[in-house]
């Protein structure tokens, strides 16, 4: 859905060297050296199980899957076994867009506006937006309303229903149309525009116009009635037994189930192959190169080349073959997946996994097409992966010390410092390590292997940024490449010295979302939840944002590609003595303001009225002892070990009874007026 990787995932994504995918067995078809390359994609992510299919112009060639769908009752992944697709929806939303303009229902060059009219900003840029910017992310927008979107077994459109309302009070980071940067919200109005214009609900659409003349009877929403028994079961470290589903309520973002079979069949309208659904002229034009409209790294080969609803509209890895492919990747908390389309020889491939993250499943599927490219006589042979020579520092002319200073990427700030021709950065985007960068000649500075490249790029919107080029190997799975702006030039900020104290004051502090659904996905694990408050004293910033005034800090990332999605504003607020954060219109309680758990024996307290939820933290004098709750129907709680991770989840355990961890925190949900009452006892 949203290239959600869970905060668990962070450890594993760092690049480890490469092992040959193959070298252990000698498989003779390419369905036994997929099968060894899926062995190896669960033992190096943890994901409980894999599918994956190819199609080859119109026929289902390639069907299998690894692992199992169960782990208590071992049962297997089957071709019928469902899994949430993620941010792949996005293609389902853009073909449903593209399908209205084929009718002349819709102009995707023609104001929003003009088809939802009361779509509203307090940016009035908002008028520019067309349904264009929306699939390929340029709508300025500032990303994603993610807060109850992710719910276990709760179908609540409350995400889709509040998001015009909420949208009312934001600005935009960029003019429309000024570069392409990833945007949920986006596909989510495209969701709405489909339903106002076609007079019927999104679920509705899909399946009279996507499903039912492809045939993908296993293709579903979370409004849709279908066996859920079908779909994969889903997992967490912390927990013993398998999750309750897992719906993503943004339905155009990332919400649909499928199989690997279904998305491939679902491929053949991507590439023109079924005219009677979509057009040949509407396919193709969701394969060019919208990323070129704006501002844009000037490398060709990328694995971020947007087009309509796709992430990659020509895959690096497929580049070398004179062969364009097209990609896009999907990751929800718990389920990913990747969809690879070859439009000249009218190949598609699927990869969905339970656990692990679309980085893997792509560089799997990427793998996977080679060997079978190969087999038919495409290619002749696989290349090997890139090689690099360790970095040869020279000397640096002094005028490149100009680019040191003070930079912003999304929720922090950085100051980068060049010293006798060399740069420390920390890690970045999960798979590249923290590490020194080295002078090597040309304006570029390298890693100590080589794989990596830094330098700095000024563009047409004034904006200096650090570029990063990288290979990353995708622990053992195969080698992938991306471009991309890490970082952005700021000013300094300077405050007033009564602001500065304000600010200081909140300087590492927490704040703790206080209306997310009990049902919420993210209550995994706190980080989820909560934004600690990071000030750069010395410059004027707090968590990537600018300091306006004592209360108030605005977005300052404009940042194409990737690293500048998902901005945000902070806005403080006091309710009494208490204060609170607002970030999207959502609100988050200092922790200061969170009492300890009443280590008396017996206690009862109700949801308040407003419906948000009740955070406590476990002090020395409730913990080690054994919590009973009694929890009303439409209630639970969850408790946290002081690294914020969920020992307990009763939404996910039924369980309630749980011993206190040292240093951890409680939170209760549910209906405003739910009564909890809790017993504490020693163990």
């Amino acid at each position: 859905m949203k290239k959600m990787v869970s905060v668990v995932m962070t450890a594993m994504l760092i690049a480890i060297p490469v092992t040959p995918a193959f070298a252990q067995t000698s498989p003779t078809t390419v369905k036994e050296r997929a099968q060894v390359l899926a062995s190896k994609l669960l033992s190096v992510t943890g994901a409980s199980g894999v599918q994956y299919a190819i199609m080859d112009k119109g026929s289902i060639v390639l069907s299998d899957n690894a692992g199992v769908k169960d782990k208590a009752s071992k049962a297997p992944i089957t071709k019928d076994t469902m899994f949430g697709i993620g941010s792949i929806s996005k293609m389902h939303v853009s073909a449903a867009a593209m399908i209205l303009a084929d009718a002349y229902e819709i102009d995707i060059d023609e104001p929003l506006t003009t088809y939802i009219e009361d779509f509203k900003m307090a940016d009035k840029r908002y008028k520019k937006i067309t349904p264009r910017m929306l699939m390929n992310h340029s709508s300025g927008l500032y990303g994603t309303h993610l807060p109850n979107s992710s719910l276990f077994d709760d179908n609540d459109t409350i995400a889709h229903d509040e998001l015009l309302n909420k949208l009312q009070s934001e600005h935009l980071k960029a003019n429309p149309g000024e570069f392409s940067v990833y945007c949920n919200d986006g596909f989510d109005l495209l969701e709405i525009m489909i339903e106002r214009v076609s007079g019927m609900s999104y679920t509705e659409f899909l399946a009279k116009y996507v499903s039912k003349p492809l045939n993908l009877s296993s293709t579903k929403t979370p409004l849709d009635q279908f066996d859920r028994e079908r779909l994969a079961k889903t997992y967490f470290p912390t927990m013993d037994q398998a999750l309750p589903i897992e719906n993503s309520n943004t339905l155009g973002s990332g919400g649909l189930y499928s199989t690997a079979e279904d998305l491939t069949k679902f491929a053949e309208i991507l590439m023109g192959n079924r005219t009677d659904v979509l057009s040949k002229q509407s396919a193709k034009a969701m394969q060019s190169p919208e990323y070129k409209r704006g501002i844009w790294v000037s490398e060709k080969t990328n694995a971020f080349n947007y087009g309509l609803g796709w992430d990659t509209v020509s895959l690096p890895e497929f580049d070398d073959y004179g062969i364009t492919a097209l990609s896009k990747g999907g990751d929800l908390v718990t389920y990913h997946g990747s969809l690879i389309t070859i439009p000249k020889h009218n190949i598609s491939m699927a990869v969905l996994s339970s656990g692990g993250a679309s980085v893997f499943t792509t560089t799997f599927a990427t793998k996977v097409l080679l060997e079978y490219l190969k087999d038919q006589g495409h290619i002749k042979e696989i290349l090997p992966e890139k090689t690099f020579k360790p970095a040869l520092k020279v000397n640096m002319p002094s005028e490149l010390l100009s680019y040191a200073g003070l930079y912003v990427t999304r929720d922090s700030t950085i100051n980068i410092e060049i010293k006798d021709g060399e740069i420390d950065l920390p890690a970045q985007y999960g798979l590249i390590p923290a590490q020194t960068y080295v002078y090597t000649g040309d304006g570029q500075f390298k890693s100590k292997d080589g794989s990596a490249t830094v330098s700095f790029d000024k563009q047409t919107n004034g904006k200096t940024y650090v570029k990063l080029k990288a290979y990353t190997n995708n622990q053992g799975l195969g080698q992938s490449m991306m471009v991309l702006y890490a970082y952005q030039k700021l000013d300094s900020n300077p405050l007033q010295p009564t602001t500065k104290k304000v600010w200081e004051n909140r300087n590492g502090k927490s704040y703790y979302r206080v209306d997310e659904k009990i049902t919420s996905t993210f209550y995994l694990a706190t980080p989820m939840l909560s934004k600690t408050i990071s000030v750069d004293m010395d410059h004027g910033y707090a968590n990537g944002t600018k300091i306006v005034n004592e209360n108030q800090a605005v977005n300052v990332v404009q940042i194409p590609i990737t690293i500048g999605r998902d901005v945000f504003d902070l806005n403080f607020y006091k309710e009494g003595q208490t204060e609170y954060l607002k970030i999207d219109g959502f609100s988050y309680i200092n922790e200061d303001a969170i009492q300890p758990i009443d280590e008396g024996k017996d206690s009862t307290f109700s949801i308040p009225s407003n419906g948000q939820v009740r955070w406590y933290k476990i002090d020395e004098k409730s913990a080690n002892r054994v919590m009973n709750v009694k929890t009303p129907v439409s209630g639970g709680f969850a408790v946290y070990d002081k690294n914020g991770m969920s020992v307990n989840l009763s939404k996910v355990t039924n369980n309630h009874s749980v011993v206190l961890p040292e240093g951890g925190m409680i939170v209760f949900g549910g209906k405003a007026g739910d009564v909890f009452k809790i017993e504490l006892k020693n163990k």
